[in-house]
């Protein structure tokens, strides 16, 4: 029998998302459990965690709180990537399997042999301790059970542990605890601890106001529930803050699963065990992120915001938004469940109520005063008067004067609210005072834009925003502030500024964002003539300053089989160091979380001997040297 063309193609695009399935689809028992296999063993981190830019893509294997644990290969395979560095995974072997998965082994404290000769060798070679290598399929064949390198703390690693993922050939993230593991028990369910409701429309109101709420919920054993009816109207969004844990071990750690039901019907579910690697950062969207940077709180959004291309969800009606309509009821159940299917609970009542206007006055309230907040693309004017009328708030678009009509009143307090789309107002005016807005553009996602103003011009691409940005820029001396810290990037904006006050030493300047706090973190940029041009994943405040001061070296022991030293960076950090012993190059391993470098001879039996001299740059190009003798 003869197929048609698209038939055939048909076939096969159902073959191979066969298998693909197959290829994902946990087997367990196929994988060893890395640390201490058959025995009890706890984690301190799981997958889907929140961190401060990604999701947690793998699980931390607690080592004891020490370093030099065995770690043994989870399967047959190969060694097909290995890599050697201070920052990130730190040492960290991939090893593919004869199933097409790939397993990591990360923040290693060293390799096992001849794969760590073999690493020795390539970083004399090139002179480098930072180091990927893509060994051959039959370069560095592992079995089974066979010791691969001992645990560690280096790259990004808070404490010592094993950092251990599963992944396939896409680098798409599995949750490694789906692949049976009987080292790991979990018995608990999630705990929830907050929900958030918010507004999503300028419609919508939660317990009579535009506002975001919080609400604890009262446990029994593992079911929870809300003291309190919700009231609302309109679109509104659900968000919750839960954690995880396992027995025998106090971390917090990762929910995998939240499913929201409303009289019984799925609104919206999300599941974190498949996360592409390429998309960890839309974290950002996930989670109510100006919450997180603003007070280190973690609630997982249960609607899917605009601009969140994660595989995660399934939430078919209004992306798992809630229509609440005046006197109706829904009853809602929201449940958290982990990797064993552990669940947890939380049920309450949201009643449609329509909106209402209601005055009031204060007689705490002594003069007039106005501020104001953005929800979404809402502008919401909190106006506080002591008159017992409320009055209308002027918003001046383009020299041209709007009244606005209070929506409600709290306490003396009149809310306005106002649509941005619809103009950027330029500045509020109430009773005779002007408070001026700063507002510059309405920046669209998915498309490349272009702001300039007097001082700054900012190339937003493609894939730079998530939702619409309505930009506000500022220039207070010699600090830039382009846009809202607590508003996330999905990849990079581009800006060029020209500073009023000119740099000595261009070659020693550098664009650095100052986020809000006394830190100071180099971002670089190029100079063209008196302008600078850099890339930021961050909104924020930004500041050219010059580096003029070379690291400081500080010996702190050598002999002839070893050589430590500790060196640092008091402004743009460490780029480069390089030892010489009688001329010849001397690989330095690196541990920035201690400052501190030592080193590695290439060959163990030659003693270290005569004079030592220590080059250290940082990436303002300042060099310091150090001279000593063995």
């Amino acid at each position: 029998m003869k197929l048609n063309k698209h038939l055939s193609l048909f076939i096969l695009s159902v073959f191979t998302s066969l298998g693909v399935l197959a290829q994902s689809m946990p087997q367990t028992g196929y994988f060893m459990f890395p640390i201490k296999p058959g025995e009890r063993n706890y984690l301190s981190g799981s997958m889907g965690e929140i961190r401060s830019n990604h999701f947690h893509g793998g699980i931390d294997i607690k080592t004891d709180q020490r370093e030099g644990l065995q770690v043994f290969a989870s399967a047959d395979g190969y060694v097909s990537r290995v890599k050697a560095s201070t920052y990130g995974y730190g040492n960290i072997i991939y090893i593919t399997h004869p199933n097409g998965l790939v397993t990591t082994y990360a923040h290693l404290l060293s390799f096992y042999e001849p794969l760590a000769n073999y690493i020795l060798q390539k970083q004399y070679e090139k002179k480098t301790f930072e180091l990927e290598l893509f060994p051959e399929p039959n370069q560095f064949p592992v079995k089974r059970g066979q010791i691969i390198g001992l645990s560690g703390n280096t790259g990004g690693s808070g404490g010592p542990h094993l950092h251990f993922e599963i992944r396939d050939k896409e680098d798409r993230l599995y949750n490694p605890l789906k692949y049976g593991f009987a080292e790991i028990i979990d018995n608990i369910a999630p705990d929830i601890y907050t929900l958030g409701v918010l507004p999503l429309s300028i419609h919508s109101r939660i317990n009579k106001e535009f506002n975001r709420f919080e609400f604890k919920p009262i446990k029994e054993g593992n079911n929870y529930t809300l003291a309190d009816t919700v009231f609302a109207n309109g679109l509104i969004g659900f968000e919750m803050q839960t954690t995880d844990r396992y027995d025998g071990t106090a971390n917090r750690n990762g929910t995998q699963e939240v499913t929201v039901f409303v009289n019984n019907k799925p609104l919206y579910n999300h599941l974190i065990d498949q996360v592409p690697f390429e998309l960890s950062r839309q974290v950002s969207q996930h989670i109510n992120y100006t919450l997180y940077k603003r007070q280190n709180r973690t609630f997982q959004k249960c609607f899917v915001d605009y601009g969140n291309d994660l595989p995660l969800y399934t939430a078919p009606q209004n992306r798992g938004r809630l229509s609440v309509h005046p006197d109706s009821t829904y009853q809602v159940r929201i449940e958290a469940k982990d990797s064993y299917n552990n669940t947890s609970t939380l049920n309450f009542i949201v009643k449609g109520q329509a909106p209402s206007f209601t005055k009031s006055l204060s007689t705490a309230v002594k003069k007039p005063q106005v501020s104001y907040e953005i929800f979404g693309n809402i502008l919401k004017i909190n106006a506080t008067d002591t008159s017992s009328t409320p009055r209308n708030v002027e918003l001046y678009i383009s020299a041209k004067r709007y009244d606005l009509a209070p929506s409600y009143t709290k306490n003396s307090t009149s809310v306005c609210l106002y649509d941005l789309r619809a103009g950027l107002p330029d500045s509020i005016g109430f009773c005779g005072a002007t408070n001026n807005l700063e507002f510059n553009q309405i920046v669209p996602p998915g498309q490349e834009f272009n702001f300039k103003n007097r001082f700054a011009n900012v190339v937003f691409n493609k894939e730079t925003l998530y939702d619409t940005l309505y930009l506000q820029t500022k220039l207070e001396g010699n600090v830039y502030t382009i846009g809202d810290f607590y508003t996330p990037l999905h990849k990079a904006m581009q800006v060029t500024i020209t500073p009023e006050k000119q740099p000595l030493d261009k070659t020693k300047a550098a664009v650095y964002f100052l986020g809000t706090g006394r830190g100071r973190g180099i971002v670089g940029g190029k100079w063209e003539g008196n302008s600078i041009t850099f890339s930021s994943k961050n909104m924020g405040k930004f500041q050219v300053l010059e580096d003029v001061k070379a690291p400081t070296i500080k010996l702190l022991s050598k002999n002839k089989d070893q050589i430590k030293f500790k060196i640092r960076d008091d402004l743009s950090g460490i780029n480069s160091f390089n030892a010489f012993v009688n001329g010849q190059w001397l690989l330095m391993k690196y541990e920035h979380k201690s400052a501190t470098i030592w080193s590695e001879k290439l060959d163990k039996s030659i003693p270290l001997s005569g004079e030592v001299i220590l080059k250290v740059k940082d990436l303002a190009g300042n060099e310091a040297t150090f001279t000593t003798t063995i």
